[in-house]
């Protein structure tokens, strides 16, 4: 089943601050990755420990997508943030956030 993609203003914020390479990658991959079976476990795709910031990752090398997926007719996925993974830190909009 197709799923619509929805970005939080946060994500567009996050997102218009990648560099244009950076952000064509990310778009191909939202729409490789998470039109069909957003919630299925891949090499890139990751359910999250429970935290306040989403239920999902999707790793775009070093590029980071957070989302949620809705169960609504039809199903979304909110891209909830887009964040750059630096060694063992995730920097979203200029700061290091903690998912642990």
């Amino acid at each position: 089943m197709l799923h619509r993609i929805e970005f939080t203003q946060a994500a567009v914020r996050h997102f218009a601050k990648l560099d244009a390479r950076q952000r064509a990658r990310v778009r191909d991959a939202i729409v490789r990755q998470l039109v069909y079976e957003p919630g299925v476990e891949t090499r890139r795709r990751k359910r999250l420990r429970p935290n306040t910031l989403a239920t999902w990752r999707l790793r775009v090398g070093e590029l980071r997508v957070y989302y949620d997926v809705t169960d609504d007719v039809p199903p979304v996925v909110v891209i909830k943030a887009i964040g750059i993974k630096e060694r063992s830190r995730v920097v979203i909009g200029g700061e290091e956030i903690d998912l642990s």
